[in-house]
């Protein structure tokens, strides 16, 4: 039997039976789950450097433990010396139990390490899934940064069921996501 991981134990074991019991759902189905979570990078160093693209992939390759895919721009832009198909971000869609132990990570390991850490806004999109801005990626315990690289922020969206906001934070609060008072 494959081992399901530490969050996905806890969403299966408790949160799930808890979230029914608030909500009042009359079918576990109908309880608010993790769809996705996306982790995206966008670089405008990448247009002087394309080093800077092979970077950005391992790291969020190291961070997610999944491989990174480079995404390339759709249409030029003059101002920004930007052509069609040069490479201009990076991310990766983790689902299943990489994503579970990508939340894991970004909650108990990632987000305390923040210098002066308030904790996250609450702020959803009004549909039940949250985006979360990171202003480094060195706060992740795989990043070694020594003197002289690139600090480069990130996006993490969260993707769930929940029908409406109030049930996606209470998911996210379930599994520790640390919200402001």
């Amino acid at each position: 039997m494959i081992k399901k991981a530490r969050f996905e134990q806890l969403y299966c074991d408790t949160i799930k039976n808890e979230l029914i019991k608030e909500f009042q759902f009359s079918s576990s189905m109908e309880a608010p789950r993790l769809i996705k979570i996306v982790v995206n990078v966008g670089l405008k160093d990448a247009i002087a450097d394309s080093k800077v693209v092979q970077y950005a992939q391992d790291v969020i390759t190291a961070i997610t433990g999944q491989k990174a895919v480079r995404r390339n721009a759709r249409k030029s832009i003059a101002s920004f010396k930007l052509r069609e198909g040069m490479p201009i971000g990076v991310m990766v869609t983790l689902r299943r139990k990489n994503m579970y132990e990508f939340l894991d990570k970004l909650i108990t390991l990632a987000l305390p390490r923040i210098r002066d850490f308030q904790g996250v806004s609450k702020k959803m999109d009004g549909r039940g899934n949250y985006n979360l801005g990171l202003k480094e990626w060195t706060i992740f315990p795989e990043i070694d940064f020594a003197v002289g690289q690139k600090i480069i922020g990130l996006n993490v969206t969260i993707n769930t069921s929940a029908k409406n906001d109030a049930q996606a934070v209470q998911l996210l609060q379930k599994f520790g996501m640390p919200f402001k008072k």
